[in-house]
C-alpha cells in the first residue's frame, strides 16, 4: 500500500454542511485536496466553499446540493459531478440522521428515509465512484458508521441498524480490495457536536461530546494507518468492546440503561 498523500485529489464529502463532514472539508482543505461538497442546504455549502478557497489559495471546491435520501438522488449527484467534467479520487460517505424515541414512535416515513440516506445513498455512491478507483489502482473511501455499530440500539432501533450494516459493508469491502491500492475504512464516532444530537431529538444534558475536530483529525491519522475501521475516543473504544465481554442480552440492557432516560425522560424500572 502507497503512502497516502491527499494533495490534489478530488474528495467527494456528503452531509458537508455541518458537524463531521464539515470537518472533513476543513482538514481536508488544509492538506490541499479539491472538494466536492454536497448537502441539502446550497447557502451553507456556499459560505464553507468560500471560507476555505480565501484560507487556502491552491484548491478549488465545487458545491452540489442535493437530497441523497430521494430515490435515484445518488444517481443524479454522480452525473452532475461527471457533467463538471471532474471524478472522485477519495469518497467520504457522511451524510446520514438518526432519531431518539421508542421504534413506534416515529413514522415508517422517517424510517425509510433514514434507510435510503444511511444504507441506500452509501451503497449506490459507493457503487457508483468505485470502479474509476479499481481502473486507476488508487483513491479509497471513508464510511461514516457509529460506535452504534458494534451493539443493537434500544431507542434508536433503525438508526443503529444502519450503523451495522455500515460498518459490515465497508469491512467486507476492505477484504474485496486486499490486492488493491484503495483503502476503505468505517470511522465510528460517539456523540459528536453537530446538528445530529439536534436533529435526533437528543436530550444531550448528560453526554459528553465530542468536538467534530477531533474526531476527524483521528480519523484522517487512521486512515494514513490504512486501518479497516476506527473508534474516536479511548471510552468510545472501551464502549465498543461490551458486546465481547458480555452475553448479547446483557449487551442490550446496558445499552438501555444508557440511553433510557434521555429518550423517555424517566426513571429506569
Amino acid at each position: 500500500m502507497k503512502k497516502l498523500n491527499l494533495e490534489n485529489t478530488n474528495i467527494l464529502i456528503t452531509g458537508a454542511s455541518s458537524g463531521i463532514g464539515k470537518e472533513f472539508a476543513k482538514q481536508l482543505a488544509s492538506k490541499g485536496a479539491k472538494l466536492i461538497l454536497t448537502a441539502r442546504t446550497h447557502s451553507d455549502l456556499i459560505s464553507l466553499a468560500q471560507e476555505l478557497e480565501r484560507e487556502h489559495r491552491n484548491i478549488w471546491i465545487k458545491t452540489i446540493p442535493a437530497d441523497l435520501s430521494e430515490l435515484n438522488g445518488p444517481k443524479k449527484l454522480f452525473e452532475q459531478i461527471n457533467d463538471l467534467g471532474l471524478s472522485v479520487d477519495y469518497l467520504i460517505n457522511n451524510a446520514g440522521f438518526g432519531k431518539f424515541c421508542e421504534f413506534s414512535g416515529e413514522s415508517f416515513e422517517t424510517y425509510h428515509k433514514m434507510l435510503m440516506l444511511n444504507v441506500n445513498a452509501l451503497v449506490e455512491l459507493t457503487h457508483l465512484c468505485l470502479p474509476a478507483m479499481v481502473n486507476k489502482n488508487s483513491g479509497g473511501i471513508i464510511n461514516v458508521a457509529s460506535i452504534g455499530s458494534f451493539q443493537p440500539l434500544p431507542y434508536q432501533t433503525v438508526y443503529g441498524a444502519s450503523k451495522a450494516f455500515v460498518l459490515s459493508f465497508s469491512e467486507a469491502l476492505t477484504g474485496e480490495l486486499l490486492d488493491k491500492n484503495i483503502r476503505v475504512m468505517a470511522l465510528c464516532p460517539g456523540t459528536t457536536e453537530s446538528r445530529f444530537m439536534e436533529n435526533a431529538n437528543a436530550d444531550t444534558s448528560n453526554m459528553n461530546l465530542a468536538p467534530a475536530s477531533k474526531v476527524v483529525k483521528s480519523a484522517l491519522a487512521a486512515y494514513e494507518k490504512n486501518r479497516m475501521y476506527t473508534v474516536s475516543g479511548k471510552i468510545n473504544y472501551v464502549v465498543s468492546l461490551i458486546p465481547r465481554l458480555f452475553s448479547r442480552k446483557r449487551t442490550v440492557k446496558i445499552v438501555v440503561s444508557m440511553f433510557k432516560d434521555n429518550v423517555l425522560g424517566k426513571s429506569l424500572v
